[in-house]
């Protein structure tokens, strides 16, 4: 190791930029699946929590249905109804909560965690499902919420249910006095595994009601799709990236490898000639393989843990985890990397040290000591008989001398240029997609009314007023209005967020990747995560609830994304909903040429209750995927211009004798360095032309499988020949930068130095 500190610190790189994306990729992965499932289960969270119309069906019928075949628990039925809230309520949209009615938060099924306080046993008492992870904390306790009705709620707890089972829970008494007109069952199924086996056991339990009586259904996996949402459309991403880590780990320790034994094939003779055993001539290959590799393992692994917080922290923002514990690397995944990526190593080494232990010692000590014979001096006598300059020559034809030692180099420059390619398509992409709405390069506004927390101040101006002297004032060229509640919908314990547009419709050009933008009342569009959770699809009906007021909607249209609780709707939506509404927040379209801070001076000056901003335009989201990309990029480059380095380096301690025999008869220190160089130069292009196709392949793997954003073909079609041209310079790059140290170093070496022996 002492004699060959390039090659242990190349195999000890490798191993820790390897371990780091493996153990990352990993922990993605447990991450999106393991928290739930095991704060699920501690929760007893239900399989299924169903809704029942009590018109229709009386609670003896309902208590019967925990007893029918395939139902493991089950508990309710628990009075539902749904309670407005004003806007800023315990930092709430305005809108409408669900509240269920039930005596205690114990139970077979769905089993409540209290946060603060207590639980609500009398009238005028409610416990709020808090979906902020943390505490919320004792100073909000005693928060008053009056009813449309004219009933007056007070704070008593908070709770988080894993199950998402209601917004807020009060008393059986209390319940009763809100008049409600549905009930809640929920089940915990023998057979839960998919969403067939529990639509089966939701129908079997209710086999016999009365027909239409149930309302709606929601189910765990909805909850645990929900869950690791973000999360899964960061695993393609990191899942390919780890791949190629281990992948590249994997030939580069090969290559290096057995670079080590043939370029010790002299070591390995005098050892043998010494007393050494073949076992022992093994073990010291492994022993000089495997340290480094231990050291690059361990490293990697603290390297990884150390990264995983903050990734995870990214990747569950804005996600209600309820009592889930995310951002720790699970045990088994550390274990794993810690123990698999030595042995992947030294599974990779024994096979060139078998070489070692056949070869002979005579044999090995003579080795290199004569030219050698085959494939490669037939190549280079065909190419010498071409008008290519001599050192052009010799140089294309050294790779077909070592051929399983040229395919190993070529593998590593093919995936390190799809690792570029990659990246670069990533990069494009996800630059299109942050320039959405902003295709004409003109800044957007954005304008509030009133204030926040306990600065409600109500501007002197109307909704309608703002919004035609935002139009009038210089620079606009588009002013949409939007108002923002919470809503109810059919089927779902949980409200959902719902926006309300009018105005300038423009925004939606590039933002509606299927179907159309909503135009009528009635008329809704969501993202894709939305979507997928409610099993909803274009065409699809449902019904919305605010205010006491329900309007049926249809599904219209598909943005390309938005968040898993959020829907958008028209502003004749809302009017329906609620004839009083106003908008809070307008998005003013400037012109390209327009002053964006002069205009957002002027806007700032039509009310005090009015506060205009200058949008950014950047995207965090966008820039952690651009960053992860690159600096995985950067490594796996990297990796693969020290598996070309050694490659080079070990091919000229080989030809040293060769190197010196043509200096002595003239070749210049310019023609070695072009010699070596062209030796690899030929493996980047073709590695480039390689790589390019599986680049382009794994680009458009990981853009068709990101779950909360679909991607419209526009922004996945970024090749184009600029491109294309650069990736294939990156493979030359490549297999060049990994050559030129090597290759300096052999040019400077002396005749005298080289054939001093002869």
């Amino acid at each position: 190791m002492k004699r060959r500190r390039v090659q242990t610190f190349v195999i000890g790189l490798v191993v820790l930029c390897s371990t780091t994306t493996v153990l990352l990729a990993l922990t993605l992965l447990t991450a999106a699946s393991s928290p739930f499932d095991k704060a699920y289960a501690e929760q007893r969270g239900a399989h299924t929590a169903a809704s029942f119309d009590t018109t229709k069906v009386t609670p003896e019928q309902l208590a019967r249905t925990a007893k029918q075949p395939g139902v493991e628990a089950a508990a309710g039925p628990f009075g539902q109804a749904v309670v407005g809230i004003p806007k800023n309520w315990l930092w709430m949209a305005g809108g409408t909560l669900s509240v269920v009615g039930r005596a205690d938060p114990a139970g077979p099924v769905d089993r409540i965690d209290l946060l603060e306080g207590r639980w609500a046993t009398g009238t005028g008492e409610i416990v709020v499902n808090w979906s902020v992870q943390g505490s919320p904390g004792t100073e909000f306790l005693g928060t008053k919420l009056k009813t449309p009705s004219g009933a007056t709620l007070t704070v008593v707890g908070f709770a988080t249910s894993m199950s998402k089972s209601a917004s807020a829970w009060v008393s059986p008494a209390q319940m009763t006095a809100l008049h409600p007109t549905s009930a809640q069952m929920l089940y915990r199924f023998t057979k839960s595994d998919t969403e067939a086996q529990l639509s089966t056991s939701l129908e079997r339990a209710t086999e016999g009601l009365p027909k239409d009586a149930l309302t709606g259904a929601q189910t765990y996996l909805t909850l645990k799709q929900a869950f690791s949402a973000l999360v899964d459309s960061y695993l393609p991403f990191m899942t390919l990236f780890g791949i190629l880590g281990l992948l590249v780990s994997v030939l580069i320790v090969g290559n290096v490898v057995s670079g080590a034994v043939v370029s010790g094939y002299r070591h390995i003779g005098v050892l043998k000639a010494l007393g050494f055993t073949p076992n022992q001539v093994v073990a010291v290959y492994l022993t000089m393989l495997l340290v480094p590799a231990l050291a690059g393992c361990v490293l990697g692994t603290l390297v990884g843990n150390a990264l995983a917080g903050p990734m995870m922290k990214v990747a569950f923002t804005g996600i209600d985890v309820g009592r889930a514990t995310v951002g720790e690397v699970s045990p088994w995944v550390t274990v794993a990397c810690l123990l698999g990526m030595p042995a992947l190593v030294l599974f990779t080494t024994l096979i060139p040290a078998l070489r070692a232990h056949r070869l002979p010692a005579a044999q090995a000590i003579s080795a290199g000591g004569a030219p050698r014979t085959g494939h490669g001096l037939r190549v280079q006598r065909m190419l010498g008989a071409t008008r290519l300059p001599r050192p052009v020559s010799l140089g294309m034809g050294q790779p077909f001398a070592r051929p399983a030692r040229t395919l190993l180099t070529l593998a590593a420059i093919v995936l390190g240029v799809t690792t570029v390619t990659l990246s670069t398509g990533l990069t494009s992409t996800l630059v299109a997609y942050g320039n959405v709405g902003k295709e004409d390069g003109a800044a957007r506004i954005q304008v509030t009314t009133g204030g926040s927390g306990d600065d409600t101040t109500a501007p002197r101006l109307s909704d309608a007023q703002i919004e035609a002297r935002l139009s009038a004032l210089p620079g606009a060229k588009g002013v949409r209005a939007r108002a923002f509640s919470q809503a109810s919908m059919t089927g779902q314990h949980q409200s959902v967020f719902a926006d309300f547009y009018r105005g300038d419709n423009s925004l939606y050009e590039h933002t509606i990747v299927k179907g159309r933008a909503p135009k009528a009342a009635g008329e809704i569009v969501a993202g894709p995560a939305f979507l997928t959770q409610r099993g909803l699809k274009i065409g699809d009906r449902t019904t919305l609830e605010l205010n006491g007021k329900k309007i049926t909607a249809t599904v219209v249209g598909q943005v390309i994304e938005g968040n898993a609780r959020a829907l958008e709707a028209t502003w004749d939506t809302l009017t329906h909903l609620a004839p009083n509404a106003h908008a809070t927040e307008y998005t003013v379209r400037l012109a390209p040429d327009a002053d964006a801070r002069a205009y957002a001076e002027a806007a700032g000056k039509l009310d005090p209750a009015v506060h205009a901003s200058v949008l950014d335009p950047g995207n965090a989201g966008t820039a952690t995927v651009i960053a992860f990309s690159t600096v995985f990029t950067v490594l796996l480059t990297l990796v693969s211009s020290l598996g070309v380095f050694n490659t080079v380096l070990l091919n000229t301690r080989e030809r040293r004798r060769d190197l010196g025999m043509l200096k002595s008869i003239g070749m210049t220190p310019r023609q070695v360095i072009l010699m070596t160089v062209t030796s690899v130069a030929g493996l980047g292009a073709v590695g480039a032309l390689l790589g390019i196709p599986l680049g382009i392949a794994a680009h458009r793997l990981v853009v068709d499988n990101v779950g909360v954003v679909d991607f419209p073909e526009y922004m996945k079609d970024v090749w184009h020949a600029p491109q294309l041209a650069a990736m294939l310079l990156a493979g030359v790059t490549i297999a060049v930068l990994g050559a030129l140290i090597p290759a300096r170093t052999a040019a400077r070496t002396t005749i005298a130095a080289v054939l001093h022996t002869e």
